[in-house]
This record gives structure tokens, C-alpha cells and sequence, in this order.
């Protein structure tokens, strides 16, 4: 049988348990990254937070289907999955092209007419609105590696290792070339608070881009800045949690 493209069990990762009454946290991955990079995540915010990761197609136990190298597209199929889920308070966080993802999900959630995610977090992304002149996805693999290795984002040894770098190239190339195609719809502008995460040292988002999503939204908004470079949230991962940990629970409650 086949599934239909807005089928949960396709795009949704459950690691741990949760509360039944627990806030629902869907974290969406950067290019070339899959599920399992929020796993510690996940088990971290257990069983407080109900941790819903994606996996996007063609990586992992999803390598065998197309890439999807148009990013309103991913987002309405990431949409089409979530919907088909129970509702229950919902909060989105996004890693680089993760983090547009998720703002372009909570767009179609308010076109819906579903609630409002309880919050929107970005991390490692300029605004929407913010765009640079990069052609990634034209390069050639080698120098994609290149780049993989200036972020920081792909253990060393991945790097090291053809097969391994052969299996995600396609991956990256193809997530690359949705981020850099992607634009904005001005009108586009959501209600829901967010919280914009940046490493200070990151090559790819200036504090100024950074600032920026305030234009994206009519809700609170607040930037968080960490030391370190595109990945610094994996240096930071105790505090990461925490700031979830409050603002899903403590802050939600109240």
C-alpha cells in the first residue's frame, strides 16, 4: 500500500514518551539533516516535552525517495502530515533551513485556521525577508564539502569518508538548493511569539538578520545569542534545553 504524502508515520520521528498533556515540540533539521539530530533533544525534554522530529526524503530509512528541492513544497507536505495529527499546543523549532521551514509551517497552520504555534524558535537563520547571493547547490562536491566543513555541522569523519559523504551529497545539494531559492511571501506575517537563536561567530547570519525575523511577526519576539559559529547549539546544548524547558512549560503555563 502506498502512503499517502501527508502521512505522519512518512515525515514524524517519535523518540520518547510523553505526558499525555505535554506541549507538542516539532523540530525541523538543517540541510543534509535528518531526524535523529534531535534525538538527544528529545530525550533531554522527555517526558515534559512531546518531541515530534521530521525526517525529510531521501536520507536515512526515507534515502530511496525523491528530494524535495523546493522549499514551499517540503513545507506543505510537512504541514499535510502535521495536520492529519490530533491538535494539541503545538511549538516549532528549526535549525538554518529547518528554522525557514517551520515559519513557512506556521503560516499554513494560520491560513488553516489552526491555533497558532505557542511559539516559534529559529535557529541559525537570518529572516525570511534576508537574502544572500549563494549557489551552494551549484557547486561541485567537493567544494559542498568544503562548505560542510566551514559550518561545522558534519562530524570530521563523515567527511573523511567517500561512501558516507556519496550518501548525503544528494541530500545537501538538494536541501541547499530549496534554502537558496526560497522567497518570502511579504504578506506572510504570523501573530505567534518567536525566539530567534544565533551563534555570534556564525559565518551565514549577521546579528542584524538575525533581528530581522521581528518583521515576520506581530508577536513577542526575542534573539538569543550564543558564542561559537552555525552550530554553536550543539556546544550549548544544556542551556539550549533549558530555554525550552522554560519557555514550553513554565512560560506555556503560565
Amino acid at each position: 500500500m502506498t502512503s499517502s504524502p501527508a502521512d505522519p508515520a512518512r515525515w514524524l520521528r517519535r523518540f520518547h514518551p510523553a505526558a499525555e498533556d505535554a506541549v507538542r515540540l516539532v523540530c525541523l533539521p538543517h540541510a543534509g539533516g535528518s531526524a535523529s539530530f534531535f534525538f538527544p533533544m528529545s530525550r533531554a525534554l522527555a517526558p515534559h516535552v512531546q518531541v515530534l522530529a521530521v525526517q525529510y526524503p531521501g536520507r536515512q530509512d526515507r534515502r530511496r525517495e525523491d528530494h524535495v528541492a523546493d522549499l514551499h513544497h517540503l513545507a506543505d507536505q510537512v504541514f499535510g502530515a502535521l495536520a492529519a495529527e490530533p491538535q494539541q499546543p503545538t511549538a516549532l523549532f528549526g535549525h538554518s533551513l529547518g528554522a525557514v521551514v517551520a515559519y513557512e509551517v506556521a503560516v499554513r497552520m494560520r491560513e488553516a485556521g489552526l491555533p497558532d504555534p505557542v511559539r516559534l524558535f529559529a535557529s541559525a537563520r537570518r529572516a525570511p525577508s534576508r537574502y544572500r547571493d549563494e549557489r551552494v547547490h551549484r557547486l561541485s562536491d567537493a567544494e559542498i564539502i568544503d562548505e560542510l566543513g566551514r559550518l561545522s555541522g558534519t562530524h570530521a569523519a563523515t567527511l573523511a569518508d567517500p561512501e558516507l559523504i556519496q550518501l548525503i551529497l544528494p541530500a545537501v545539494r538538494s536541501d541547499y538548493r530549496a534554502i537558496e531559492t526560497y522567497r518570502h511571501r511579504p504578506d506572510a506575517v504570523l501573530d505567534c511569539p518567536v525566539t530567534v537563536l544565533t551563534g555570534a561567530d556564525d559565518p551565514v547570519v549577521s546579528a542584524a538578520e538575525a533581528d530581522d525575523w521581528r518583521r515576520h511577526t506581530t508577536g513577542e519576539v526575542e534573539v538569543r545569542t550564543f558564542t561559537g559559529g552555525h552550530f554553536f547549539l550543539v556546544d550549548h546544548a544544556p542551556a539550549v534545553i533549558e530555554l525550552l524547558t522554560w519557555s514550553l512549560t513554565t512560560r506555556v503555563a503560565g
